[in-house]
């Protein structure tokens, strides 16, 4: 009896000392170590054989992100959120400037960029000329020069291309994307208004290079309630959990729908577009 009970007590000890060194290895921002996210690999990509490929259409849509259903791709706006979470754009921006994954000027990706210099001349820094009154009313000028970050509120939209296609070996339809950017507006002050310039492309990403897949699957976003349970950017995509509209598909002129319509046809062309891939899918089969 005496033994049982000294056993059970060096149990208790034993118990309570691993509770104790596992709160010191612990930080002191959570009661438990996130690391699972960290150590999870992309899974590979089905290999395709070209004599499969019995048809494809590229396609080129636009996710904005100030639709409702795709807030989760703009917040949290500051530069890192709750448990260091990041949002979409300061995520990419941050591999960027640790140079852990390649970009490229084009869509097509036939034009690296290095990152190092794009990072610099990015954030190169705008002269400013600042008026200074004194309590006299003395004015003087001077020229400064204001150096420029990244800010990830001026990233509304994602541009994405991606190919769908048909296999013949299985007889049905997929869709692999190839390449992502973000995109900035510009607008330029006039007589205190500020006028649409224009929208800019940043940098094409390879969303099928394994450093970029590896990058996407181990972040999260910050889209349900349960914080403990949040999906990774690379499950957002291959599962399309976003809005998004047509922008553009191959055709023989290389032409985009605003470059031939506007208004609601060019909203009406985009949706004919989605419904016509939606179509070829179904009309494979009988029924």
């Amino acid at each position: 009896m005496r033994q049982r009970i000294l056993y059970g007590i060096i149990l208790l000890v034993s118990f309570a000392g691993t509770l104790s060194a596992q709160e010191v290895e612990v930080g002191a921002g959570h009661f438990y170590e996130r690391r699972l996210a960290k150590e999870r690999e992309a899974m590979v990509l089905p290999y395709v054989r070209e004599t499969d490929v019995v048809w494809e259409s590229l396609i080129w849509r636009t996710i904005d992100m100030r639709e409702k259903f795709n807030t989760f791709f703009y917040y949290p706006i500051e530069r890192k959120g709750f448990d260091g979470r990041r949002n979409f754009a300061y995520m990419l921006w941050d591999a960027v400037v640790a140079d852990e994954i390649p970009i490229y000027e084009d869509d097509e990706l036939k034009i690296p960029l290095d990152n190092y210099a794009f990072v610099a001349q990015f954030t190169k820094a705008d002269t400013v000329i600042l008026e200074i009154v004194d309590d006299d009313e003395n004015y003087e000028y001077k020229t400064v020069l204001v150096p420029k970050e990244f800010n990830s509120e001026e990233m509304l939209q994602i541009r994405l291309k991606e190919v769908w296609y048909i296999e013949k070996q299985v007889t049905d339809q997929y869709v692999r994307m190839i390449s992502l950017c973000l995109t900035k507006e510009l607008y330029k002050e006039h007589d205190g208004d500020l006028d649409y310039i224009g929208t800019v492309e940043l940098f094409w990403v390879p969303l099928q290079s394994p450093l970029v897949r590896r990058l996407l699957v181990r972040n999260e976003a910050v889209f349900e309630e349960n914080a403990a349970r949040q999906p990774s950017w690379e499950h957002i995509f291959m599962t399309r959990m976003f809005n998004s509209y047509v922008t553009r598909e191959s055709n023989t002129y290389n032409r985009s729908i605003l470059d031939y319509l506007t208004g609601p046809d060019a909203i009406w062309e985009s949706e004919r577009i989605e419904s016509k891939l939606l179509d070829i899918s179904q009309d494979m089969w009988e029924y």
